[in-house]
């Protein structure tokens, strides 16, 4: 707590003031936190003060909130060009990031619990900057990070706005953000060095050094290729749902299975259904191979019956048998930066509206980046129809990607290839 006050104190994030009239200043509170690393050790005990922000009301209190962050398939992509261009991919993190953001709004909050000033127990405090738990906090941040990143010269990708390069004699260095984690790679090690040193003269920086673990997934640079898993967290899931010791299966759902809507069997805990499967949606980022599994019995969740537990069951059994499955993305020194794509669809594989299932996979080279598993929104009459709206859904993501991709490495990308297997579609 002592050290979270000398942060606020030292970046000047508030002022003592009387009350002004009418004032009802946001309350304010402390949340204790257990930080621990990939392999589940105690690295850090954190206590971080939380303005009361659900109390703000908009167009009083604040008025943009929103604050866009990288996208899986955005890291994804990066890691994959870093792979290809046999690049290191560095990790920093901005210690109190909310309380770098300057306020646009008066915003009052009262003295925090344990620190009020006494014989000043009726004034407030006036924020000059941010604090964690306001509603316009992650705005007023991620435009304080896009101006000092615009002043080091870094140009914000138009298709990703996450996503950040700076072209040089030197080389290309690129620059992923995702709230306060920023994720650092190019071709010349001087240039993010000298990046880093920058970055420690405006904020109070952590350096994490090569990057090891980054949203709950666990990556590893060895010098023939990148590897993302998340064992630590398939683990954690198991013991959760009480399958940790569960004897493992070969299938993440049985062959040819139908679930309905419209089953009768008995009802389950809805909440502890949504729960596991909401965990195991986070865990496709690393594992495409259970997108369908996941995607399918996500359709059950508004209301659970004892079929659709028993498939999520199946599916958590096959988890423990492969919960160190991942991502290889090889590293090639002259690896082709071409953009592959794969559709599928069945016809009318949903018993309840007939409708047809869209897959889809895109390959950098030979490292997967992107993939989805979606109910079509309309009712296909044919296989070519189904086969075809896949193939276009395929077509907008790969678009997005070659997009992506040129502006990220500021050559021309080949054009994409899209594998479909449905010869009336393709004619």
């Amino acid at each position: 707590m002592l050290e979270e006050m000398a942060a606020v104190e030292e970046n000047r994030t508030w002022e003592l003031v009387d009350p002004p009239a009418g004032c009802r200043p946001i309350g304010l509170k402390w949340v204790f936190k257990v930080k621990r690393n990939e392999r589940g050790e105690v690295v850090r005990h954190k206590a971080r003060l939380v303005a009361k922000g659900f109390v703000q009301r908009e167009g009083i209190d604040f008025e943009e909130v929103f604050a866009p962050v990288a996208r899986m398939e955005s890291v994804r992509l990066l890691l994959a060009l870093a792979a290809v261009r046999c690049w290191k991919v560095h990790h920093l993190d901005v210690k109190s990031a909310f309380l770098n953001g300057e306020l646009a709004e008066e915003v009052y909050v009262q003295q925090p619990p344990g620190f009020v000033i006494a014989g000043e127990e009726h004034r407030v405090l006036r924020l000059r900057k941010a604090l964690y738990g306001l509603r316009q906090a992650p705005r007023a941040w991620n435009i304080k990070l896009d101006a000092s990143l615009a002043s080091l010269g870094f140009t914000k990708c138009a298709t990703e706005h996450a996503l950040y390069t700076r072209r040089s004699k030197g080389g290309l260095v690129i620059v992923g953000v995702y709230v306060d984690d920023l994720i650092v790679t190019g071709a010349e090690q001087r240039d993010i060095d000298t990046f880093k040193e920058k970055m420690k003269s405006m904020f109070r920086m952590s350096e994490l050094g090569l990057l090891t673990y980054y949203l709950g997934i666990e990556v590893e640079q060895t010098g023939n290729a990148i590897t993302l898993r998340q064992s630590a967290y398939a683990r954690k899931l198991l013991e959760r749902s009480g399958l940790g010791e569960c004897r493992a299966c070969q299938t993440p759902m049985e062959e040819k299975v139908k679930l309905s809507k419209d089953s009768t069997a008995p009802l389950v805990d809805a909440t502890s259904y949504r729960s596991i499967v909401g965990a195991l949606r986070y865990l496709t980022h690393t594992r495409p191979d259970i997108g369908f599994a996941v995607g399918y019995v996500s359709r059950f969740m508004a209301e659970p019956r004892e079929d659709h537990l028993a498939a999520v069951k199946h599916l958590l059994r096959y988890v423990a048998g492969t919960r160190d499955y991942g991502l290889v993305y090889p590293r090639r020194s002259r690896g082709e930066l071409e953009l592959i794509g794969f559709s599928d669809s069945d016809m009318a594989g949903d018993v309840d509206g007939r409708r047809s299932t869209t897959g889809v996979l895109f390959f950098l080279g030979a490292c997967p980046i992107s993939w989805q598993s979606l109910k079509q929104k309309v009712v296909a009459l044919s296989t070519c129809e189904a086969e075809y709206i896949a193939a276009a859904t395929t077509c907008c993501q790969v678009v997005w990607l070659g997009r992506l991709l040129a502006e990220l490495t500021g050559e021309e990308v080949r054009a994409p290839v899209l594998m479909v297997d449905n010869q009336s579609a393709i004619a």
